[in-house]
């Protein structure tokens, strides 16, 4: 009897628990946009079905878009999934792609946001004193970056965190301090001791006559906030934005999400790297094993490049905010001394709003330049033909690469799909190695040990390809030896893996996940 009604509690709690997850916002909203996608690719069929004219006129538009893909200048792997699709699914498969292929932002989204991304471009300026002085400016993008409105600094203080656990302490420290402004912009925002701890502080300094300005994205923080939490922040004095409301319509420009992690504090410091302000990211809660991420705090003038970037979303959505002087937020303002040099540093944004793929550009640049050495932590690895083969050329060429990935997934089809991978790169004589404590977060590169990236962009499609994202490109910087010696201690609590184990990831299925990874 005992037993018995152990069980029955246990079945009603799990009832439950199961019910409140059916209706969840997020789980009423993918069913929606489900429900959706079939009745349009039902109501297809039925058309043609009816009509030999509307059947024809939907293989026409289908057949349109293969030529369209074909002769497009678009990544290949991209064009190959969508043409596929499109093939196998004839009556409908065009009629998706004009409603979520083309990886271009909606024109609202695009409307809003452009004008100010380049209004803030033009206020990024290379001194070309500090730009001289740069020996090896191919290994590091300078010509390029600049090309794109994204100069390189000398006089900033730069610390890495090899956990966000020590970024966090030091970035409440730095918010308690701050005396003028705070703008913080996250992909994610969670309920919990983090998150509670900062908005508590912001509250508070709102109460100081401090300017508190705060972003966060939509989607990503769809089922870990309150609703109307939009407006209640905004009734505690912060003025937020709500970046690209997610709304459960079949459309492309849910596709396109703020992942950037920025927090400037009064103009001189700031923070960026791979934690969000959620309490798995400290480890405060346990969600894949150990959660390890990086981050990196500056301090002096290439914040301006962060503050910037923040202020063109920002103004995107707060247009009544025009016309203040932005004169008042750079470095200098709150800090006139001269800020210390301990080597280069530079800022640099990613968005979907044209066709320029900085993020990727990079990546592609340092791995081709590398002479000796390239380290990488992903937490996601699934990447193009060209990419693949930039690695693997370098590899052939006698630069050690080393590939550090989780072992503890957050999201298992998309683990699948990394270890696909596996038996490709260690063929090519690239070390692979999965961290064995958990989930590794962190997106950095390192580069010959003299120049590395840390930040938001992923290996995957959606970094490069459709999210907002920032990274922080150092070279020659003081911080570099601590990026080093994370990565040394990174071979001590990760498990390489073999060749013969590697042939056990790469099968039919992992080939069709392959062949549909640009759209996971």
């Amino acid at each position: 009897m005992k037993y018995i009604k152990r069980f029955t509690a246990l079945f009603f709690e799990y009832l439950y628990r199961f019910i409140q997850f059916l209706l969840s916002p997020i789980v009423i909203y993918i069913a929606l946009i489900c429900i959706q996608a079939i009745y349009l690719v039902y109501f297809a069929s039925i058309l043609t079905d009816f009509n030999g004219v509307v059947r024809f006129l939907f293989i026409s538009l289908s057949a349109f878009m293969i030529f369209y893909l074909i002769s497009k200048d678009e990544n290949t792997n991209y064009k190959m999934t969508w043409i596929f699709f499109i093939m196998l699914l004839p009556n409908a498969g065009g009629l998706l792609y004009l409603l979520l292929g083309n990886k271009r932002p909606s024109r609202w989204l695009k409307r809003k946001i452009q004008p100010e991304v380049q209004y803030f471009n033009e206020t990024r300026y290379q001194d070309p004193v500090i730009r001289n002085q740069i020996i090896n400016k191919k290994i590091i993008s300078l010509d390029y970056l600049n090309r794109q409105s994204f100069p390189i600094y000398n006089h900033t203080e730069c610390k890495y965190y090899s956990l966000s656990d020590y970024n966090y302490q030091d970035m409440i420290k730095d918010l308690l301090h701050a005396k003028h402004f705070i703008f913080m912009e996250y992909f994610i925002v969670s309920k919990g001791l983090m998150f509670d701890t900062i908005i508590g502080i912001l509250k508070q300094k709102v109460k100081e006559g401090v300017d508190v300005r705060f972003i966060f994205d939509d989607f990503g923080s769809f089922t870990t906030v309150p609703l109307h939490f939009a407006k209640k922040l905004e009734e505690s004095g912060i003025k937020t934005v709500m970046f690209n409301r997610f709304i459960p319509v079949f459309s492309l420009s849910q596709n396109h999400r703020d992942h950037r992690k920025i927090c400037v504090i009064d103009g001189y410091i700031g923070y960026s790297g791979g934690f969000n302000l959620a309490d798995e990211y400290i480890n405060c809660k346990m969600r894949f094993g150990h959660w390890k991420d990086t981050g990196i705090r500056l301090e002096g003038e290439a914040v301006w490049s962060l503050t910037s970037m923040f202020l063109s979303t920002f103004y995107a959505y707060h247009k009544e905010y025009h016309g203040e002087d932005i004169e008042q937020f750079k470095p200098h303002t709150y800090h006139p001394e001269p800020f210390k040099n301990t080597g280069y540093v530079l800022p640099y944004g990613d968005d979907p709003l044209d066709d320029e793929g900085v993020g990727e550009s990079v990546y592609l640049n340092m791995i081709t330049h590398a002479s000796r050495s390239i380290d990488i932590m992903t937490p996601y690895f699934i990447i193009d033909d060209v990419m693949l083969k930039a690695l693997c050329l370098a590899s052939k060429n006698g630069v050690k690469i080393r590939l550090y990935v989780p072992h503890v997934p957050d999201k298992k089809i998309v683990f699948r799909v990394t270890r696909s991978y596996y038996y490709d790169l260690i063929r090519a004589g690239i070390e692979v190695y999965e961290y064995l404590p958990g989930f590794l977060h962190a997106k950095v590169m390192l580069v010959d040990g003299k120049a590395a990236t840390v930040g938001t962009i992923n290996f995957d499609y959606r970094s490069l390809y459709l999210h907002f994202e920032c990274n922080v490109l150092l070279y020659e910087a003081e911080c570099l030896s601590a990026i080093k010696r994370d990565f040394r201690e990174m071979n001590e609590i990760c498990a390489p893996v073999k060749i013969d184990d590697s042939r056990h990831f790469k099968g039919l299925v992992e080939g069709l996940l392959r062949l549909f990874s640009p759209l996971l």
